[in-house]
């Protein structure tokens, strides 16, 4: 890798809510040269710590004291709500915005202060900022020209990629000529085609509708396995955290609540944020009945059980096997939610309402309104977390 005098510049000047880019600004000086071996290297040392970073803007701190840690080719996902901080941690990643304090490290090396252009990442923004008056083949060569990369090899490299992500017949289309789903595989490819050990996701499915984006979740995951680069991805979709992840970091207002495998932080949440954040939750602060749990409630916690956890029949129905091992409680179903692929009932228990949802099902008893159920969960299936 040559020194700053001699790096290719590509400044992206990205609006101040990152939802697109107003200017794009390229100044090429030198184009870098990066042998086979280099990208080799770059791939099996790429690591990211954030040691401590703080960022302020005036007197109100976006990001809070955040530690953490990324794991070589690992996917992470940063989930939260509008607010939280987890676009500003992908921007000071990628450069765009400096720390007020701590530190940034790439392959443990402090990138602090080092531009966005010298820090070989890919990005794939929220309004996917393709070049308007570029083909499709057009943008993808454009990251290979600034590494230098001669023509016939370009033409080779983008041929390839054209066909991966099954745009091989559009390559001469501008991206107004697109449709959303195809505007994002050429997002991802433009972002992947230079082998850069890390990718960095911005809401990348965002503005695509509901088939789309489960499309596209496994074209993601199809793409991060093939090309092992380390990836953060910052979303607020919850199944599409749960879908892609390796680990998930959960922020609320600046500050880290949890980070865990998403498996661990659906079943096992330890604030009450992260509960109701990810998925749904019953939290049982004063249940109108004696809860029974296999294990010791922890002092200052309150418990949880998640809706899909909780059978239901009618109150008159057989008792379930297994019956020393749960808890029973009968009630009177206040709502019927008709889900598609589930069902839920809204069944109060007292002046508690608790939330169940079960799959649906052929030759499943539907209850309505009014009538009297029995509901029956595992007391092994109680959780207690955090007020």
């Amino acid at each position: 890798m040559e020194d700053d005098e001699t790096a290719a510049q590509c400044v992206i000047l990205v609006d101040s809510d990152h939802s697109g880019v107003l200017t794009v600004n390229v100044q090429a000086r030198k184009t870098i040269s990066l042998s086979q071996d280099e990208v080799g290297d770059s791939i099996v040392q790429s690591q990211i710590q954030f040691c401590d970073v703080t960022k302020s803007y005036g007197q109100v701190a976006a990001v809070k004291e955040l530690s953490l840690s990324v794991r070589n080719g690992e996917f992470l996902t940063i989930l939260g709500p509008s607010g939280s901080g987890k676009t500003t941690v992908l921007m000071l990643l990628a450069g765009f915005i400096a720390p007020s304090s701590g530190d940034i490290l790439i392959r443990g090396k402090s990138v602090a202060a080092v531009p966005s252009y010298r820090r070989d990442q890919g990005i794939v923004f929220q309004s996917y900022a393709l070049f308007p008056h570029l083909t499709v083949r057009r943008n993808l060569e454009f990251p290979l020209e600034m590494r230098g990369m001669n023509a016939t090899e370009r033409g080779s490299r983008i041929d390839q990629m054209l066909d991966r992500v099954h745009l091989a017949d559009l390559g001469c289309r501008l991206p107004s000529q697109l449709s959303g789903g195809q505007q994002q595989r050429v997002a991802l490819a433009r972002a992947l085609i230079a082998d850069p050990p890390i990718l960095l996701l911005d809401e990348p499915l965002g503005a695509l509708d509901r088939n789309l984006r489960e499309q596209m979740q496994g074209e993601i995951k199809s793409l991060h396995k093939e090309f092992s680069s380390t990836t953060v991805c910052v979303t607020h979709d919850q199944e599409e955290a749960l879908t892609l992840s390796d680990r998930i970091v959960v922020m609320c207002a600046g500050r880290i609540e949890q980070t865990d495998t998403p498996e661990a932080l659906y079943d096992r949440p330890t604030t009450r944020f992260v509960a109701n954040f990810l998925g749904e939750a019953n939290i049982l602060e004063n249940p109108c009945f004696r809860l029974e749990s296999d294990v010791l409630q922890p002092g200052g916690t309150v418990a949880m059980i998640r809706p899909e956890r909780i059978c239901i029949t009618a109150a008159t129905a057989p008792r379930q096997a297994e019956a020393d091992r749960r808890q029973s409680v009968e009630g009177t179903v206040d709502d019927t939610i008709y889900a598609g692929s589930s069902r839920k009932y809204r069944v109060r228990i007292g002046s508690s309402v608790l939330t169940v949802r079960e799959h649906v099902g052929s030759g499943q008893q539907i209850f309505r309104s009014g009538e009297n159920v029995r509901l029956d969960w595992l007391r092994s299936d109680v959780r207690f977390v955090a007020p």
